[in-house]
């Protein structure tokens, strides 16, 4: 299925210098931001308290924010989880108070809006957890990444697995440093976006990549840069299409799924555009700059001796 056709292949590789130097210039930021500013963990991360209540009615998600933030807890949580009347609260660690008295507090605070709130449950994250996270998701993220390389490199070639793995690890500093610039919370649900993203991504690539393995074997005349510029313009009807499809998704999430949803949409949001860009303007380039050829991809056909009488 096709949206459009284009005709005259464009010159994509022709740009190749600039897209890539842009895309350094954008990790060198992101990598700055990482080290200067650093990620505004959630609680899941630093530790904190995890409280669970129970309204009789709809719970006000708006109300019980203001209330928290009265309390100098902008930075707490508020999520509807199961149904209307169950709100799970995340509450980051509050100087010279502990959980207990956090939680009676904050507990006390939403029964005088509510008088009909009841606590289901309570839970103190310690750091030793929040570490055991973080170190979790970064294995979490090699091992992604491991298995895209082990996978191009399998099917097309080890040229291919080291372009589609600098792009795609580009996208990830690119989120990282956002979240970092901006200093917005990075919480469980945006980790989960981020290895969304890894595997969005790479699915891109492997549609570009194998158009380039099927112009090498068809197209025999022409340069390594023409063949590319062929496959890149083939694919993108296709990029338009899925890429638009999940993009209208995605950002009806960043805009109506409410704050709970907001930061794992953006994540998406940001990580879908950039996957986009990096797919086709900066592994394409890394490809071709490697040195791929027609005899990487296509294997010669062995002579056959003749016998001798």
């Amino acid at each position: 299925m096709e949206f459009f056709k284009i005709k005259k292949d464009i010159p994509f590789m022709s740009y190749g210098k600039l897209t890539t130097s842009i895309s350094l210039i954008t990790f060198i930021l992101s990598v700055f931001f990482l080290f200067t500013r650093g990620l505004n963990l959630s609680v899941e991360f630093t530790g904190g308290t995890l409280m669970e209540v129970q309204y009789s009615q709809a719970a006000n998600v708006d109300q019980i924010r203001g209330e928290l933030d009265k309390m100098g807890l902008d930075q707490a949580t508020v999520q509807i989880y199961g149904s209307a009347k169950n709100v799970m609260l995340r509450l980051p660690n509050k100087q010279n108070t502990n959980s207990a008295t956090l939680s009676n507090s904050v507990f006390n605070t939403l029964k005088v809006g509510s008088p009909d709130v009841q606590i289901k449950s309570v839970e103190y994250i310690g750091p030793q957890v929040g570490r055991d996270l973080v170190n979790n998701g970064l294995m979490a993220i090699a091992f992604v990444c491991i298995g895209i390389m082990i996978y191009l490199a399998l099917r097309f070639e080890w040229r291919f697995a080291v372009s589609a793995i600098l792009a795609n690890m580009h996208d990830v500093v690119i989120i990282l440093g956002c979240f970092a610039a901006f200093q917005w919370e990075f919480s469980l649900t945006v980790l989960a976006a981020i290895l969304a993203v890894l595997g969005y991504s790479v699915n891109e690539s492997v549609v570009v990549f194998d158009r380039i393995r099927e112009n090498f074997r068809t197209i025999r005349g022409g340069t390594v840069p023409q063949i590319i510029n062929n496959a890149i313009t083939a694919t993108m009807s296709r990029t338009i299409i899925t890429h638009g499809c999940t993009e209208m998704m995605v950002l009806s999430m960043l805009f109506f799924g409410g704050p709970s949803l907001h930061y794992f949409a953006l994540a998406l949001t940001i990580g879908i555009l950039f996957g986009i860009y990096s797919s086709v303007l900066v592994a394409s380039p890394i490809v071709m700059w490697l040195g791929v050829s027609r005899e990487n991809l296509v294997k010669q056909p062995k002579r056959k001796e003749e016998a001798v009488v």
